[in-house]
């Protein structure tokens, strides 16, 4: 494995392999550099190339990659295609359910028994709009049974909104509230995609949330973000079956 990226440490079945990417460990230039896997954000599509041979030469998977568009649509891996959706679930050996983000929040889900894997794209739409909700319909599984991993995204003190975005929150979720707090700037707020992210799964009886705590945007050493810079590149959350 890489000794850059990141595994998640959690209680997943011996079965279940995860990894979530850094920016580091590939051969993109500039803006891009250096493992960036993302095929629409005007990279050399040789350096992507690359580094998606990079990525399953190392984990000794094939990744599902989709087309993003922060919808709703959830979708049972193929990796001979690229479907449009924002999550993806498998219950195929060595096939990876894979997103790819750059500030917004890579959720990892499994089911305790190791049947089945599945990874959802949860910008603060998403999440709002019910990606999490969705995803979980999949597993098939009762909440108990079901394990998450929250991966590297735009933290607390750099994500900043508008208070259109906390309203719909508390619409959908009045405790929601507690994620939000005053920005500097009058009128706007700081959201927390982690807390967001737990109260939605916890809404649904899932418990067994582990990860978190990291900031793609401050870390500009081991993660792109998109906010930070609109020119990036994309990283990847990845979990399969063996």
């Amino acid at each position: 494995m890489n000794e850059n990226w990141l595994i998640p440490e959690w209680p997943a079945p011996a079965n279940v392999r995860s990894c979530a990417t850094t920016r580091l460990g590939g051969v993109s230039q500039g803006a891009y550099a250096s493992l960036n896997l993302g095929d629409h954000v005007q990279d050399d599509p040789g350096a992507v190339l690359e580094n998606r041979q990079r990525l399953v030469s190392t984990l000794g998977c094939q990744p599902a990659w989709l087309r993003q568009v922060h919808g709703l649509s959830v979708v049972e891996a193929q990796p001979d295609r690229i479907l449009e959706a924002d999550a993806v679930w498998t219950s195929t050996p060595g096939v990876a359910a894979t997103i790819m983000t750059a500030d917004c929040l890579p959720v990892l889900f499994c089911n305790r028994a190791g049947s089945r894997v599945a990874a959802a794209h949860a910008g603060w739409r998403g999440l709002v709009n019910g990606i999490l909700e969705a995803t979980v319909a999949t597993l098939d599984s009762p909440p108990d049974d079901i394990l998450v991993w929250l991966g590297p995204a735009i933290g607390p003190d750099a994500f900043e909104v508008g208070p259109e975005v906390k309203a719909a929150f508390i619409r959908e979720q009045a405790s929601a509230e507690a994620a939000f707090r005053p920005s500097l700037n009058q009128g706007r707020f700081m959201a927390d995609l982690y807390q967001l992210a737990r109260l939605r799964l916890a809404q649904q009886g899932i418990h067994a949330v582990y990860g978190g705590g990291l900031c793609t945007y401050t870390d500009e050493d081991r993660f792109f973000s998109y906010r930070r810079s609109p020119q990036t590149g994309r990283m990847a959350s990845l979990i399969w079956l063996t």
